[in-house]
């Protein structure tokens, strides 16, 4: 009868097994558009999983892998992951992962774009800029967020300060600082392009 009752005082603490591993407690999956079709952004389930290889190492030598700020340029805002989720289901947005194609194979966010953070210039016609005898015209700039790898990866930041140099609005821009890092951590999908 005491083991019994050591149980049933001890119940509220346990964890709750299979319980769904939610984005929010409301939300237990996302939905975007790819150039694949759709794809469900969910976290993993097993509450056990853990991250292993490049996305557990703690320590990167600086430089060149020194630690990014929280805002990489004057006028950009930084996000997290429930705001990035909210742009990968707005047509109108365009998330970019801004990695060395090396990094983008090897697995990205569902929904983003390839643009290498040392192309991101020579390709913001891509963003709604337009070539002019000056430089670019970016008036109709899209809103746009950048990732790279983590808060030790300097291409989003690199790419930001390129592009606003060349024009393109900081307003339009968000900066995703925990990349891919981040968002494995969270257990969140990732797809292989």
């Amino acid at each position: 009868m005491r083991v019994l009752t050591l149980l049933i005082a001890l119940l509220p603490a346990l964890p709750a097994f299979g319980e769904p591993v939610n984005i929010r407690p409301d939300v237990p999956a996302v939905t975007v558009q790819t150039d694949a079709g759709l794809v469900e952004i969910s976290r993993v389930q097993d509450t056990e999983n853990r991250l292993a290889d490049d996305w557990a190492r703690t320590s990167r030598p600086c430089p060149p892998f020194c630690i990014q700020p929280m805002t990489p340029a004057e006028g950009v805002t930084t996000i997290g992951e429930l705001e990035l989720l909210d742009f990968l289901q707005d047509p109108e947005a365009v998330v970019i992962d801004s990695r060395t194609p090396e990094w983008y194979l090897r697995g990205t966010i569902p929904g983003s774009v390839s643009i290498p953070w040392n192309e991101v210039v020579d390709r913001l016609d891509e963003l709604g800029c337009e070539a002019g005898f000056d430089g670019w015209e970016c008036d109709k700039a899209r809103t746009i967020a950048l990732f790279c790898n983590g808060m030790w990866c300097g291409q989003s930041p690199t790419a930001i300060r390129a592009i606003i140099a060349e024009g393109y609005p900081a307003e339009k821009i968000n900066y995703y600082r925990g990349g891919m890092q981040d968002w494995q951590i969270l257990g969140l999908t990732v797809v292989k392009p």
